[in-house]
């Protein structure tokens, strides 16, 4: 077998292993603070780092939602890769959205780096 035929198939064998792998997510403390949607819809400033405790209680397109907690809902950006790798989950289930707001003069939106479920 020839070098370049090696590489290949090694590159396409990790490629097929990482897509259905389970990554490790660190769970302990973070220097992120804890915040609320009517908090950072009040008073939040663009690209804030945060952390959200609440529902996505519904999926509004391709990588928006609607993200509710005790104090109001807000859209919220998640794409497939930060969403939890082999976990289905749905509105009542209780998720812990870490990311940053994202504000300009004609929407704000919270892009998610992370989710977590509670």
């Amino acid at each position: 077998m020839k070098k370049h035929t090696i590489h290949a198939f090694a590159l396409a064998a990790l490629l097929s292993a990482g897509s259905t792998a389970a990554f490790a997510q660190y769970t302990g403390p973070s220097s992120i603070p804890q915040s609320t949607v009517k908090q950072l819809l009040d008073s939040g400033t663009d690209d804030q780092k945060a952390i959200l405790k609440g529902r996505i209680v519904s999926h509004d397109g391709k990588k928006h939602y609607t993200f509710e907690d005790s104090t109001g809902r807000m859209s919220v950006e998640i794409s497939d890769k930060r969403m939890p790798a082999g976990q289905a989950f749905d509105d009542k289930r209780q998720v812990e959205l870490t990311g940053e707001l994202d504000k300009d003069r004609n929407k704000v939106e919270f892009d998610v780096d992370s989710v977590r479920l509670l």
